[in-house]
Parts: C-alpha cells; structure tokens; sequence
C-alpha cells in the first residue's frame, strides 16, 4: 500500500529501500555528501590554476555573478555559503587586493557592506567558467555511476518545477 501522504510528484518508495540502519533518504543524503566532496577536492587545484584565486574565493565570485547587479550584502553572503563572517572578512580582502571586487557602504544603512564584481572578475569568470564546468562534469562522470546520479536527481528540483524526470536515458 502506498503512502498517501507522500508529495505525488516523488517516487513511491519500496520496502526493500529502508535496509540496514538507516533509512534511504538519509543514505542517499551521505552519498550526495561524499560525491560533493570527492567532487570538490579533485576541482580545489584546478580552479587555483585556472582561476589564480582559492576555491572558497572562487564560490564567492560565482555567487555574486549570479545575482542581479553582480551584488550582495556581506551578511547574506555568509548566510548562503555558510560561512563565519570573519572568514568571509579575509576572503573579502582577498579579493578586493587582486581587484576582483569593490566594497562599498550599503545604501541606506551605514552598518552594511556590499560586495560587488568588478569587470575584471567578469573577465576572469567568462574566461574560465566553461573549462572549469566541464571539468565538473568530468569530476561528476568519474564520481557518481549512472544509476547514483538517476537516485540523486530526484532529490533536486527540476528546471521548470514541473515534477517531470529530465534526466537522461538510463544506458
């Protein structure tokens, strides 16, 4: 019998899915951790080559680029790449001393500090954001088998929030 409660748009799950101690979404949880990480240490050098900055820099220049008007206040940068704020301070500095972003007061409020791309960081993302993003989906290939990344899927939503698989063709 299926769970009613569960959203109509996920897959029903089966019995045999909950074996072990832990249950199946909390397992398919820790292998998306492990992916992500794996991911992430075999990209850590190839954006320092690439790009002449840290990675953790390089998420931050790629966060701002993907706001409207290439800015964001210093406290919601650090709420959405969870950061401590006196880390996000010197990567901040960072930046800033190799021009790739400006700080200025906040409009409106003298206690906050906006951060924004300079064109030089615009530069520097066009120039090495295809590379680096085929280089992730080499570092994915090599991960995550097909069927992983079919289960992993699932736990993201889609492009247009229609519920619908748009993943590729199970080989």
């Amino acid at each position: 019998m299926a769970d009613s409660s569960a959203p109509a748009d996920q897959p029903e799950r089966e019995p045999s899915d909950d074996t072990g101690l832990l249950p199946a979404e909390l397992r398919s949880w820790m292998q998306l951790l492990a992916a992500a990480g794996t991911i992430e240490q075999q990209l850590r050098s190839r954006v320092k080559d690439t790009t002449g900055i840290s990675h953790d820099e390089f998420l931050l220049l790629c966060l701002l680029a993907d706001q409207p008007g290439s800015s964001l206040r210093m406290t919601r940068i650090a709420e959405l790449l969870g950061r401590p704020k006196t880390r996000l301070t010197y990567q901040v500095a960072c930046l800033q001393h190799a021009g790739l972003i400006t700080k200025n007061s906040a409009c409106g409020d003298r206690r906050g500090v906006e951060v924004a791309l300079t064109d030089k960081a615009r530069t520097l993302l066009s120039e090495s954001s295809r590379p680096l993003a085929d280089a992730v989906a080499e570092a994915i290939a090599r991960t995550a088998c097909a069927q992983r990344y079919t289960q992993l899927q699932h736990l993201l939503p889609t492009s247009q929030g229609s519920g619908e698989d748009t993943t590729e063709q199970k080989k």
